[in-house]
Order: C-alpha cells, then sequence, then structure tokens
C-alpha cells in the first residue's frame, strides 16, 4: 500500500511542471482567441483559475489523496474537459482548438497511454457539450495574426517540457535496469559474482586465451567440513564464514581478478595474465590468512581451506575442461588431507615439460 502511494506521489511530482507550463502557456492561447469575443467576466475568472491555480490545487489534490495516482488520472481528465470547453469556446478556431486539444492529447497519452488518452477523448467531448449548452454551436474558421503568435509558446514550450520530463524518466529507467542487472550478476549474500556470470565470464576468458595464446589460472575454493559448521553451530554463524572468505578474497586479488560463488560452500576465481606458481602462491597465502579467522561468539572454531588451480592449456577444447582441471586438483586437495592447495596433474605435467 505505501510502496503504491510512493508510486502515485511521484506519478503527481512528474506531470506537476508540466502541468504548469502547459496551462500557463495554454491560457494565452485561449486569450489570443477569446478576445475578439464578447464573453461574460464569469469566463475570464475561470480561464485565469484554469492556468494559473488549478496546477497548484491538482497537486495538492493528488499529493493529499490516500490514492495519488487514481487522484492524478482524475486530474488529468479535468484537463481534458476544460480543454474542450475552451476549444468550443473560441469557437473551434483551427489554429487555438488544434493546439488544445493536440496538446492535450498527448499529454495523456505520455501519462496514461491508449486508456487514458480515449477517456481524455470522452471528457474533451464533455466540455465541448457543456460550452456549446452555454455559448450555441459557433464555428470560426479564421486564424488572426494575434491568434498566432499567442499559439507560438504553447507549440514550442510545451513539448519541450513533456521531452525533459520523458528524458528524464529515460535516465531514470536507464539506471534501474543497470542497477538490476548488476543485481542478477551478484550473489546476493556474498556480493561477489554469481555462479551464472562467473561461467559466462570464464567462457569469455578461455576464447580470450585461445585467440591471443594469453595466460590465466583459475582456482575452486572449498570451505572444509562447511556442513559441520552449519550443522552444529547454525547457519548465521556459516554466514558469517562465507563473508569473510569473500571479504579475504576482495583483500588478496588483483583488481582484474574475478571471484564469484560457485556454489554453496564453494568459490572460483579467474586469474587472468597469472602463471600457475604466481596463481599458487597467492591461493596458499590466502590459506593461510583465512586459517587464522575467528568468530567471535565461538572462539574455539577454526576453518581451512582446500583450493584447486588450473591454469589454461591449448589443449583444452572449452572452458568446461579447463573448470574440470581445476575441479580434480580441488577434489585431490580434499581427498589428500583438506586444508591444502593442489595443482591440476595435466597442467602441472605441462609446466613441468615446458621447463
Amino acid at each position: 500500500m505505501e510502496n503504491r502511494r510512493g508510486k502515485g506521489l511521484s506519478f503527481a511530482r512528474r506531470i506537476y511542471t508540466p502541468r504548469i507550463i502547459g496551462l500557463g502557456i495554454g491560457s494565452i492561447s485561449v486569450i489570443g482567441a477569446l478576445y475578439p469575443l464578447s464573453m461574460p467576466g464569469w469566463v475570464w475568472a475561470l480561464l485565469l483559475f484554469n492556468g494559473i491555480a488549478w496546477p497548484h490545487v491538482a497537486y495538492l489534490i493528488s499529493t493529499r489523496s490516500p490514492f495519488p495516482y487514481q487522484a492524478e488520472q482524475r486530474n488529468l481528465l479535468y484537463d481534458s474537459l476544460l480543454g474542450g470547453f475552451w476549444a468550443a469556446a473560441t469557437q473551434f478556431s483551427p489554429l487555438t482548438a488544434v493546439t488544445i486539444l493536440s496538446m492535450m492529447a498527448m499529454n495523456n497519452v505520455a501519462a496514461g497511454g491508449k486508456r487514458l488518452f480515449l477517456r481524455g477523448l470522452l471528457a474533451q467531448a464533455a466540455g465541448i457539450a457543456v460550452a456549446w449548452g452555454l455559448f450555441d454551436v459557433k464555428f470560426d474558421p479564421s486564424v488572426s495574426l494575434t491568434e498566432v503568435y499567442t499559439c507560438l509558446p504553447m507549440l514550442t514550450l510545451y513539448p519541450m517540457a513533456i521531452g525533459m520530463v520523458c528524458y528524464q524518466l529515460a535516465i531514470k529507467l536507464s539506471e534501474h535496469k543497470r542497477a538490476l542487472s548488476a543485481l542478477s550478476r551478484v550473489d546476493s549474500l556474498t556480493g561477489l559474482l554469481n555462479h551464472g556470470s562467473w561461467k559466462d565470464l570464464l567462457n569469455i576468458k578461455f576464447h580470450k586465451c585461445q585467440q591471443q595464446q594469453g595466460q590465466a589460472t583459475i582456482a575452486l575454493i572449498d570451505i572444509d567440513h562447511f556442513k559441520h559448521i552449519n550443522d552444529v553451530h547454525g547457519h548465521t554463524v556459516g554466514d558469517a564464514v562465507l563473508l569473510q572468505l569473500s571479504q579475504a578474497l576482495r583483500e588478496h586479488l588483483r583488481e582484474e581478478d574475478l571471484a564469484g560463488r560457485y556454489g554453496g560452500d564453494e568459490f572460483s576465481v579467474i586469474l587472468p595474465k597469472m602463471p600457475l606458481h604466481a596463481a599458487a602462491q597467492v591461493m596458499e597465502h590466502l590459506r593461510e590468512t583465512f586459517s587464522g579467522y575467528r568468530h567471535a561468539q565461538i572462539p574455539d572454531l577454526r576453518v581451512s581451506l582446500s583450493i584447486g588451480l588450473a591454469d589454461f592449456h591449448p589443449s583444452f577444447k572449452d572452458a568446461v575442461m579447463w573448470l574440470d582441471a581445476a575441479d580434480r586438483a580441488l577434489y585431490t586437495a580434499k581427498n589428500s588431507g583438506r586444508n591444502r592447495v593442489k595443482i591440476s596433474e595435466c597442467t602441472a605435467v605441462h609446466s613441468a615439460s615446458v621447463v
């Protein structure tokens, strides 16, 4: 409910300034057409209210309503009603009538699409009927030079105001889209890349290494006995361990390195342009540092890491083979006692043959 009200208030604020500009300069167009006609004083008073006071009254009505969006939709229909009234009151002088009615229609389309446009047409028709009932049905096909000059502000300034509002809205939508795109790529707990995003980047790095004969190493990191930590100490403590590891990765990795949460307790890292021995040193330092982690409420908790490494090899047909090599190295690290860094056998053999 509160969210809907917030959106309604935002809608009312977006329309507030264009309404001030549109009705203000629109009343100038009406004055140019009404001036030669003999109109009673109340018509001029209504025109002044509509052009000057109504935008502020409409804003107060919508912002103080429990349902601002619906209130603002009604206000737009009142705008259309009076637009039809002024078109008929000016005896449908072509330039003035077309300017008023078309600008009203443009505003309704921009604010509410097809539905509001059609409802606006009905409101304009009602306004025309009221004016004809008061002043009889009259048409004046002539256009004076005064009307041309008084319609120019409406024809130039109001479309600019609508365009600015649409531009600002497009900028906000673009920002929201970028934010949503970023969120869809990030793990909600750790803030690192999620599984899908990291694998996408792994494929990109693999093809780049293939094309440029480049060098890169990937690491798979597993928190030893993480299920036991969750079972004994609870998921809150488990989450704290995951967060600590994500923080440690940020501190130990370079800006160009790509860290992600590959699974529940498994993390993955791409180390571009880093040879295997250098990557092993980085991961060993990470393992040693993380082994010193202590939880404030559980000082006897000990945490260790098993890490598998594999560097790029031209014999890999795809990124899956590269990832499998690192996974086998991780499996070896876990099966040989855990809390250690292991290098993939195929990449180790390759490195030895190069030496």
